[in-house]
């Protein structure tokens, strides 16, 4: 039988607004355009902080002041929903496929590749409790849901949303790798999470490559977007950043 061929599109760093209008652009093309499944790996340049779709009003004030490196720290709306990240010192992944079920059945089959991946890399996974605490604070870090993967010790690593449009699901997530401690402090008032030891970027995203090929039996085809896909993008970011910035206001 012929393994399913999805999309890894290549490593890409760049400003959040651009990075969730390719994911939303990634869902639509996949839900309505017969795009395939589609997993890639991102940085935020410059750094943010990312607020979940309900979150428009309920954070810090301060966090719309914030600075690093003498920068403003961008302040961007993600279309997915959970709490607020800091995008510094993370390496951020986007999963794209059809996976219909309830929400908390989709978030276990699609975090199985990390799963796979940070175990292979001697730190084993686990998903966390469900909490209703969760939503009390601005904070997606501070608190564990069963969207989420904690060590066995409780300490959370990775903090995943979706957007689902019928059996169609966007599922994206921060793995804190090593977040600056002075930037982290200012902007939650709490101590950074602890450093790991881990391989470069490049050898921790090519091991989950693999965990997922393993997971949902698929070939992949690395293909970066085109520059007619990179127009269709940025035509919906400029979309995005005015409708957020309205909704915002």
């Amino acid at each position: 039988m012929t393994a399913p061929v999805w999309r890894l599109i290549p490593y890409l760093e760049g400003p959040g607004a651009l990075h969730m209008a390719l994911d939303s652009w990634l869902l639509d093309q996949h839900q309505h355009h017969g795009h395939p499944p589609t997993l890639r790996f991102y940085s935020w340049r410059p750094a943010a902080l990312s607020l979940g779709v309900s979150q428009r009003h309920s954070y810090p004030e301060h966090w719309q002041r914030l600075t690093w490196r003498g920068q403003p720290l961008d302040l961007v709306q993600r279309p997915t929903g959970g709490r607020g990240v800091l995008h510094q010192g993370d390496l951020t992944y986007a999963l794209v496929t059809t996976a219909p079920g309830p929400r908390r059945q989709v978030y276990e089959q699609l975090c199985q590749f990390l799963i796979q991946g940070w175990t292979q890399l001697g730190l084993p996974l686990q998903l966390g409790a469900p909490n209703r605490d969760y939503r009390r604070s601005a904070h997606c870090f501070s608190q564990a849901t069963a969207a989420d993967l904690v060590t066995p010790q409780g300490h959370k690593l990775i903090g995943s949303a979706q957007l689902r449009q019928g059996p169609a699901v966007l599922q994206h997530g921060s793995m804190q790798l090593a977040p600056d401690p002075d930037l982290w402090a200012q902007v939650f008032a709490s101590p950074a999470p602890p450093l790991l030891a881990l391989p470069p970027p490049a050898t921790l995203m090519a091991v989950l490559e693999q965990a997922a090929a393993r997971c949902w039996g698929c070939e992949w085809v690395r293909q970066p977007l085109s520059d007619q896909e990179w127009q269709q993008v940025i035509q919906r970011q400029a979309a995005y950043q005015a409708r957020i910035a309205e909704a915002m206001a």
